[in-house]
């Protein structure tokens, strides 16, 4: 049922709350947006990406293999984490007269197929924690209706950023979405900084800085066609991504050549840059924005280029870039608060559109 009271009203004070497959960190935006006669405005205020430490990035890395108990105890320390985390923004700002804190979590599991997703930080006690309404847990009823639960972020596309043909996101995986006969259609690529950060890692650097290494490496041809033939990339869409197909699928291919780091970043990076390339010339032509953190790796962005000379690439402005997902979950819990769609089946292939999300009282 629509709320009329929240749907009357025509501004809203929020945070947006997002924290990435990549494990980069918590990024924090907050946000102000407008309705003016139906159309969505905003304008992004103070911004931050809090890194996790070294003990976080290792446990939520392995969370996928925990057991139920396990799962539970992190849940609880994550939402108490991740309260702490934006307490802290919200004081350290002095931002006041908040309408809800919306928060998508840390995805730990992810299998639709097994009408399962579970995203960690979503308790109702971050509530109380920050002191400020919250509106998180997007996933789990889109799940529930037959849905992968994923992408969530084309809806956002769709109302903010519909001047562009196409919406690219280069995070710990890539996806896109785009308009089709009026329909809005999105879905996961492949990976990207999920594995590229694993191998950089091992060279003892946090990423590729700029696809420096992936420039100098040497392409590996016969992993390049075993990666390219993944049963995955022959799937119709909707689909979606979670680490468990790194896990399973990509690091032990890779790990089963006797190559180097560099060669296997360099391999992979061109993989990435062919899905994406393949991907967009099945559809058309047109701007394509990039946003996420991959949006920095300017080997990357250069392969795009030379693969879709056609295509328009716009890489953004560093607060759109880095903080469009924050955004865009700041919308989604708007439009919860609102009763508004702020799922579309067409993109999740759930049995309907609908207003996903829990709201917790402070």
């Amino acid at each position: 049922m629509r709320n009329f009271s929240l749907a009357m009203k025509e501004n809203y004070n929020v945070i947006g709350v997002m924290s990435g497959t990549s494990l980069d960190g918590v990024d924090l935006a907050h946000i102000f947006f407008t309705n003016n006669n139906g159309k969505w405005e905003f304008a992004i205020a103070e911004t931050i990406t809090v890194p996790y430490s070294d003990l976080w990035v290792k446990r939520l890395k392995e969370a996928v293999g925990y057991s139920e108990d396990e799962l539970t105890l992190l849940n609880k320390e994550y939402t108490a984490l991740l309260g702490s985390v934006i307490k802290s923004f919200i004081e350290g700002n002095g931002i006041n007269d908040l309408d809800a804190v919306c928060s998508h979590g840390h995805t730990i599991l992810h299998q639709p197929h097994n009408g399962f997703t579970l995203q960690i930080g979503n308790l109702p006690e971050i509530a109380s924690i920050i002191g400020v309404k919250a509106v998180c847990d997007f996933r789990v009823q889109d799940v529930q209706l037959g849905g992968q639960g994923a992408p969530l972020v084309p809806i956002g596309d769709r109302i903010l950023f519909s001047s562009y043909r196409y919406c690219l996101n280069l995070g710990g995986f890539s996806n896109i979405s785009f308009e089709e006969k009026g329909q809005r259609i999105a879905f996961d690529i492949c990976p990207v900084n999920t594995v590229l950060n694993y191998y950089a890692n091992q060279l003892g650097l946090e990423y590729d800085d700029r696809g420096l290494i992936a420039a100098k490496g040497k392409i590996l041809l016969p992993l390049l066609s075993e990666l390219n033939s993944l049963e995955f990339y022959k799937l119709p869409y909707p689909k979606s991504l979670g680490f468990e197909f790194v896990k399973e699928m990509i690091l032990p291919l890779m790990d089963s050549y006797n190559a180097s780091v560099e060669e296997i970043i360099a391999t992979f990076t061109e993989h990435v840059a062919q899905q994406i390339a393949n991907t967009v010339m099945g559809i058309g032509q047109g701007e394509l924005l990039v946003t996420g953190g991959g949006a920095y790796n300017d080997f990357l962005i250069g392969r795009l280029k030379q693969l879709l000379q056609d295509t328009v690439i716009v890489v953004p402005d560093d607060k759109t870039i880095q903080f469009k997902e924050a955004l865009i979950f700041a919308l989604l819990g708007v439009l919860k608060l609102r009763g508004d769609v702020n799922v579309l089946s067409s993109v999740t292939g759930a049995a309907h559109d609908h207003s996903s999300g829990s709201v917790y009282e402070s």
